[in-house]
């Protein structure tokens, strides 16, 4: 039996298309691998702030900007891009914002506080919008039953291109370091190596994907921010009748927050609590985006063979096993056990969201649908990092607790799974296709 069958894909859907959309996530993860869990954000608490106690709360707080930022203007932009069929531009804006946001954060050094948030939160934002986008073609390319491994190839690729751009930054932090060069030297250099990534290898994705989505009705009589404001209120209106859609953006918000932790804070943790240095957090990193693309990709086909709530079920319960294997850590031997499983479970458990979000979105409401997903992601992505560092300025530091208390999301995730019926919430999308 293939890996990769032509039956899992919908009608007129090629291979290689697939493989295009795929490029997106191996584009971007270097993004979310290099800035927000492996380089920068140690760099912002260290250098740019400077090692200030108020450095991680400042750090979870300019994420929490830009997810604000992207839970305003996501929604409607989702109902625009349905309305209009211009998913793919609107990707390709999104791209170049987070390109050019990434190359602005190399010209922040020491003191530079004002410039650096300024850069992040244009680039997380971008980066967030065009997340949701590409996420928002998995309908058309997977069939229904296949929506989970179609995802898992999608997700668990996008790690190697995370690794890609991580491994060229580690060697040329090794290098950097052996020459006695300080972070404000070689971190630079990496932000430049991770846009680079981003930027050439997202190029595949726009000569590869298409648009098969068709301007509506609305979209003509109407203009497209009235149109896309009275379609998601409509949206917003009828949700009683997507309520296990409305479920899961409650247990996806839930669980993503804790997610959320773990990509924005891992890296701080790992040299605040365990004393790991730059080179060594980056090599903690590399394994966690190998064991994240080995779940990705696994987990897909058995998300599939076993059903979507079922396997999130087992993920979360994950994330709390590793919870409490990286509180108990008093040396680096259990912290990596604990990022192995960590990285299982964040590949698995993205891609079942991303899956179970397009089982559930009517035909005409795909990008809506996926950017109320991406609403109920980045609501976690303020909730999660902000509770850890406003837990670190109330305890003086204590990372421990902060990240013990990030278990309790992925609790709260698992108990709001339980009323979810993926069956009539696959029915419900289907009657109003």
């Amino acid at each position: 039996m293939p890996l990769f069958p032509q039956d899992a894909l919908n009608d007129g859907v090629r291979k290689r298309e697939v493989f295009g959309w795929a490029m997106y996530d191996f584009a971007n993860s270097g993004y979310t691998t290099v800035v927000l869990t492996a380089v920068f954000n140690a760099y912002f608490v260290g250098v740019v702030a400077q090692g200030a106690q108020w450095g991680t709360l400042a750090w979870t707080l300019t994420l929490a900007l830009s997810s604000v930022l992207v839970m305003i203007v996501m929604p409607a932009l989702g109902a625009y891009a349905d309305l209009r069929a211009n998913k793919k531009r609107l990707l390709a804006i999104s791209t170049a914002g987070c390109v050019a946001g990434t190359v602005m954060l190399a010209f922040a050094g020491r003191g530079d506080v004002a410039w650096a948030v300024a850069a992040v939160v244009l680039s997380n934002t971008f980066y967030a919008i065009g997340e949701s986008l590409t996420a928002a073609f998995l309908p058309e390319l997977a069939k229904r039953e296949a929506l989970g491994r179609v995802s898992g190839w999608g997700w668990s690729f996008g790690y190697f291109g995370g690794m890609l751009s991580l491994g060229l930054s580690l060697a040329y932090v090794l290098t950097a370091q052996a020459r006695g060069e300080p972070p404000t030297s070689f971190v630079p250099v990496t932000m430049m190596i991770t846009a680079g990534v981003y930027g050439l290898a997202s190029l595949a994705t726009f000569l590869l994907l298409r648009e098969r989505a068709v301007p509506q009705a609305q979209a003509i009589r109407q203009a497209g921010l009235r149109a896309s404001v009275e379609r998601l209120a409509s949206t917003w209106r009828r949700a009683r009748q997507f309520r296990d859609f409305s479920w899961l953006l409650a247990c996806g918000a839930s669980y993503q927050a804790g997610i959320s932790v773990v990509i924005a804070l891992a890296a701080v943790y790992a040299e605040q609590a365990l004393g790991f240095k730059q080179a060594q957090t980056m090599a903690l990193v590399f394994l966690v985006n190998i064991a994240a693309a080995l779940g990705a990709f696994g987990f897909g086909y058995w998300q599939d063979r076993i059903g979507h709530k079922r396997a999130l079920a087992v993920t979360l319960a994950g994330w709390v096993v590793m919870t409490v294997l990286a509180v108990m850590a008093t040396s680096p031997g259990l912290f990596w056990v604990a990022a192995v499983i960590a990285g299982l479970c964040m590949g698995s458990s993205q891609s079942a969201g991303r899956a179970m979000a397009g089982l559930f979105a009517p035909t005409e409401h795909r990008a809506e649908f996926f950017a109320l997903w991406t609403f109920a992601v980045r609501l976690a992505a303020i909730v999660g990092p902000v509770t850890y560092g406003v837990v670190t300025v109330l305890t003086s530091g204590d990372h421990r607790l902060a990240i013990l208390s990030t278990g309790v999301f992925f609790i709260a995730g698992l108990l709001l799974l339980i009323p979810i019926n993926v069956e009539r919430g696959a029915a419900a999308a289907r009657d109003k296709t």
